[in-house]
């Protein structure tokens, strides 16, 4: 078993492991939007990913999840990259197709001179006959990551299927996982709804 990587079944069970990441570990400190509650690093994998999933059918922002699915199909979710990313995803297509001994490929989403992306690279590795995408965040609003998450595995999705590979777990490492202060009352009226499991 890897150490450090917290693993969930579902996007839901993802976004509230988050949650109490913060809500447990947090400080106080500064994003660019204001003051944040802000966790430590964390990598954390999800098995699946859906919109349709129940606990962010019943308490995620319902408004901003229809935006987000009128969007589908998106190249890259906003702020990672545009047309610069779309292009990478390409050039790690032809790459693992012309050199399959070749099992992994790291891509930038950052570009010179324009303003800082959440998700900075996406590295994608062939482990056990899966395509298993990792995405590496500057910073995450937990809040809302499941805004974030469930686009990323489609793009992931996609770059497999262009290889002819099942997609494996979507996995993260979030450098500065937050709150901001403003959501506070929201995340701790979510959390009492859903108490942490007791350990066997």
């Amino acid at each position: 078993m890897e150490f450090g990587v917290h693993r969930y079944e579902t996007c839901g069970g993802a976004w509230i492991g988050l949650l109490r990441h913060v809500w447990a570990a947090g400080e106080a400190g500064m994003d660019d939007p204001g003051p944040v509650i802000e966790g430590p690093p964390i990598m954390f994998e999800i098995a699946s990913l859906s919109w349709e999933d129940p606990v962010l059918r019943e308490f995620g922002d319902r408004r901003l999840i229809a935006r987000a699915r009128d969007r589908e199909p998106a190249p890259l979710p906003a702020g990672t990259g545009g047309a610069h990313g779309a292009g990478q995803l390409r050039w790690v297509v032809e790459l693992l197709r012309a050199r399959p001994w070749t099992t992994s490929a790291w891509i930038s989403l950052t570009v010179p001179g324009e303003a800082m992306p959440g998700v900075t690279a996406l590295s994608f590795r062939i482990r056990g006959y899966r395509l298993v995408m990792t995405a590496m965040f500057r910073t995450l609003n937990v809040s809302l990551a499941y805004l974030t998450c469930i686009p990323l595995h489609a793009v992931g999705v996609r770059v497999a299927a262009e290889l002819g590979l099942p997609p494996g777990p979507l996995r993260i490492f979030a450098d500065v996982p937050h709150v901001e202060i403003g959501d506070i009352d929201r995340v701790a009226e979510v959390l009492a709804a859903q108490p942490e499991p007791h350990a066997a």
